[in-house]
């Protein structure tokens, strides 16, 4: 036999080697689907309609953005892409330009993209008791936040941290308070927080810039 024969015969053997398996459906599937399938439509006639017209309708669609390029996959499954957080919108600065309206909307916000979080809603305005913002966890304990959008300069006084003490337990029956601001605190507010018996979690810029970016919440 020639070299060119032997190469022939080579590739002829290796070509059949890579045929896709043939595969096998039982015949009890193909006698016992369609018979289900009948028997619900003839049990609830209108809902089978409903329904097939909604899975059409659905695989037409995905079948048009599949071959747009519209509809991506990862392995064989559909990918789906979460909302992300700009990336501008993750530094200080962007919190600083802020109002304080705006801040407690944007704490709230960042609160909720924590998958430990049920739910958090803003609740400040004339006489909040020191609660901005009230976010609730899957496990049903509650957090209270004071939100302080101060300049670099002005540090969240001593005040601050005495008016949440005594509001977020027997007021708002939350179990844990925090103050988040984009500055600092004061040197008494950090000295009369030590000396609390629940300590509440003292959030300042660099820490929120943190948490921004994936770091530590303050229930964390």
């Amino acid at each position: 036999m020639t070299a060119s024969v032997r190469r022939r015969t080579r590739t002829r053997h290796h070509r059949t080697a890579r045929r896709p398996r043939t595969v096998r459906i039982p015949w009890g599937w193909l006698i016992g689907a369609p018979l289900a399938l009948y028997l619900v439509a003839k049990s609830w006639p209108v809902q089978t309609a409903i329904a097939t017209v909604l899975l059409a309708a659905a695989g037409i669609t995905y079948a048009v953005r599949a071959r747009s390029g519209h509809a991506p996959r990862l392995n064989g499954r559909i990918r789906v892409t979460l909302p992300r957080q700009r990336r501008h919108d993750r530094t200080l600065a962007h919190y600083q330009r802020m109002d304080g309206t705006a801040f407690e909307h944007a704490i709230a916000d960042l609160a909720r993209r924590d998958p430990h979080v049920h739910s958090a809603t803003v609740e400040g305005g004339a006489n909040d008791r020191a609660l901005d913002v009230l976010v609730t966890l899957v496990t049903g304990h509650r957090i209270a936040i004071q939100c302080k959008r101060y300049s670099p300069r002005n540090r969240v006084p001593a005040d601050a941290v005495y008016q949440v003490n005594g509001t977020y337990r027997d007021y708002h029956r939350c179990q844990l308070a925090a103050i988040v601001t984009t500055s600092g605190y004061t040197r008494d507010a950090i000295s009369a927080n030590a000396c609390l018996t629940q300590p509440i979690r003292l959030i300042d810029g660099p820490a929120l810039a943190t948490w921004a970016n994936g770091g530590p919440a303050p229930w964390n």
